[in-house]
């Protein structure tokens, strides 16, 4: 009978530098668009679904579509492509899973009806873009 390895649970987990320079390459992508609001959490001691989120306000849907549209033209420059997408612009909310990065865009409606920094409190957080 095997049994399966220890799980650090705190403060352990040692970051990916590439992870790192690509969620911090997010953020600024998401800044050069006017994206508002943008938090960077660390999620690798909390959670098993990601390394990082990255949550982001747009003032509307369509800079929703633009922000989404330049994070996902640049990142495929660099051979970068999500896993999965889910939500639309008109829904007020897009989450991009580019696996060991999430991304979460929200117009504010969605932002305060869903307030994941509040599910997520234990995460510490990166940095904090007003």
């Amino acid at each position: 009978m095997s049994s399966l390895p220890e799980v650090p649970t705190t403060g352990t987990m040692t970051p990916d530098p590439e992870t790192t320079e690509l969620a911090h390459q997010i953020v600024d992508l998401i800044s050069d668009r006017q994206g508002s609001d943008i938090v960077l959490m660390d999620l690798r001691d909390v959670s098993l679904l990601a390394d990082y989120f990255i949550l982001a306000s747009a003032a509307s849907r369509r800079q929703i579509r633009a922000i989404q549209d330049t994070i996902h033209e640049t990142l495929h420059k660099q051979k970068i492509s999500p896993l999965r997408i889910e939500g639309k612009p008109e829904s007020g909310w897009v989450i991009i899973d580019y696996g060991p990065i999430v991304v979460h865009l929200f117009d504010p409606e969605a932002r305060a009806f869903y307030k994941l920094e509040a599910l997520w409190k234990n995460a510490p957080v990166v940095l904090h873009i007003l």
